[in-house]
């Protein structure tokens, strides 16, 4: 059986760091499925605290990677969050309106697209199959530019990444992948993909061991549909726009976000 150390060489590899989309992709699949594999024969108690370990380890080489691309995007997005929070910024009038994720998202949106940030407000829909109920998610998209303009990347805007993962009867084991996580989640669609599918193997895992039923909604095929490609896309003109001038935000036409 391959060490940890040889899964995760190639995450790390440099050719695989700067290779197509694609490539990105196959790596950390390749990747996070034989963790998932090598986990399900492990009972006994060297192995589970062997297997804990490792998937935490695991987890930190994704987000190490994850926080490399993106820091900029991901670091404006924190402070548009903070001084948006700070304003009276729900409009739908619910009692917890202090915690209103539907209008935060959408002033998120409409912030970064005011600032001149091509922004989508996107909402996941599908169907019930006999292995994932149905549902629906939103979440924001950007489309960024390199500092050369050369590129264009992709990025997704998950606001409540480590809320998606709570689950209060799960061990203590899986509430210390959880803490590992960002609250709110800026990068390429690959990383989130293979975060989703360590945390959902650990929850998956958790249940087990206490001998409990993982609830079809916390399975990884339906929470990687939440940021699926089915899809609805609006862009963000469809947005109600925010009142920028009560927030202290500025108008910064055609800006140019650099991704690094």
């Amino acid at each position: 059986m391959e060490s940890f150390e040889e899964k995760v060489c190639v995450f790390m590899d440099e050719h695989s760091y700067h290779s197509n989309e694609s490539e990105l992709h196959a790596s950390l699949e390749d990747l996070c499925l034989s963790e998932q594999q090598s986990s399900d024969s492990e009972e006994d108690s060297p192995q589970r605290i062997l297997y804990w370990d490792s998937q935490v380890a695991l987890l930190q080489e994704i987000l190490e990677r994850y926080n490399i691309t993106g820091s900029k995007l991901r670091q404006e997005v924190g402070r548009i969050i903070n001084k948006i929070k700070a304003s009276d910024f729900c409009s739908c009038l619910k009692p917890n309106s202090h915690n209103c994720i539907t209008c935060l998202r959408r002033r998120v949106a409409t912030v970064l697209s005011d600032r001149g940030i091509t922004t989508n407000l996107c909402m996941s829909k599908w169907k019930s199959t006999h292995k994932v109920p149905g549902g629906s998610h939103e979440y924001i998209e950007v489309i960024a530019s390199t500092s050369t303009r050369k590129r264009q990347i992709r990025f997704l805007i998950e606001l409540e990444l480590k809320e998606q993962f709570q689950i209060a009867k799960a061990g203590e084991e899986y509430q210390k992948i959880v803490s590992c996580l960002p609250e709110f989640y800026v990068g390429k669609a690959e990383y989130l993909t293979a975060i989703v599918r360590v945390v959902c193997d650990a929850a998956k895992k958790s249940m087990k061991k206490k001998k409990m039923h993982l609830a079809p909604w916390r399975k990884n095929g339906f929470m990687q549909m939440k940021w699926s490609g089915f899809n609805q896309t609006y862009h963000h003109h469809h947005i109600q726009q925010a009142s920028e001038s009560n927030m202290g935000f500025s108008r910064a036409p055609n800006a140019v976000v650099a991704v690094n």
